[in-house]
């Protein structure tokens, strides 16, 4: 969607407060689609992403209700991203194997944390897995090397778990409000248990919008070791969240 395609869209809207968090917040779409474009496919186009983007900015202009205590930027952040990467689906440049060795580390990290009750360990985890730390650590260098950026994909997959919206209404009933709430605080209580360092690494990409080579300058680590935490965080986000859903 181009300025003026926007502009005539915005004016179209009953609400001046939904035009005027558009207009504002554009510039959020052009900032996340550059940050994403690093990690994605040469064949990615940054002008997908905008367009993608101002699509979910539109959406949450649409559904942010202000009473839940997150701010607009942090909500349609999040909805920015997830219609990028929903344009991104469409083809699906990732690997079979790389969805596959995901899953696995997760399913080892559960099994590890069942067992002993605390964080799983990257040896652990490796001798879990039967491989060396070397080729584990490979397994979660593919997993975000291959640009399949996890974290957003698993604020995705709750978005294929909640209840069913009517189609025929443009704002969400009141089930799936309940179920996107009690989401988010499930998120937020995984992520505030996450080992100390893997709380940082996801503070300094989705807040302070580092990308991983001025993370690991942070962190006094290589950008691959940053890469390696980022997935594995993930797949830890992942275990924790399943067994919310499950209850």
């Amino acid at each position: 969607m181009n300025s003026q395609g926007l502009r005539m869209y915005s004016r179209a809207q009953p609400e001046d407060s939904q035009s005027q968090l558009i207009e504002r917040h554009a510039p959020l779409v052009k900032r996340i689609a550059y940050h994403l474009l690093a990690r994605l496919p040469a064949s990615v186009q940054v002008e997908d992403l905008m367009q993608a983007g101002m699509i979910g900015l539109l959406e949450a202009s649409k559904k942010y209700d202000s009473g839940k205590g997150a701010s607009f930027e942090t909500y349609a952040g999040i909805r920015i991203r997830g219609a990028m990467l929903d344009e991104v689906r469409k083809g699906d440049w990732a690997p079979r194997s790389v969805h596959r060795n995901s899953r696995m580390v997760s399913d080892a990290i559960r099994v590890i944390e069942a067992r002993t009750g605390r964080d799983a360990k990257d040896h652990e985890v490796a001798a879990e897995l039967q491989l060396s730390l070397e080729d584990y650590y490979g397994i979660l260098n593919d997993t975000l090397g291959s640009r399949l950026f996890s974290f957003d994909d698993l604020l995705q997959e709750n978005e294929g778990n909640a209840v069913d919206e009517d189609p025929n209404h443009s704002h969400p009933s009141p089930a799936r409000e309940h179920e996107d709430e009690r989401f988010q605080n499930a998120l937020a209580e995984a992520i505030s248990n996450l080992p100390e360092r893997e709380r940082l690494v996801l503070s300094l990409y989705y807040d302070e919008e580092l990308n991983l080579k001025e993370i690991g300058e942070v962190l006094g680590v290589s950008e691959s070791r940053v890469s390696q935490l980022h997935s594995q965080c993930a797949a830890r986000l992942r275990v924790r969240l399943s067994a919310w859903r499950a209850r």
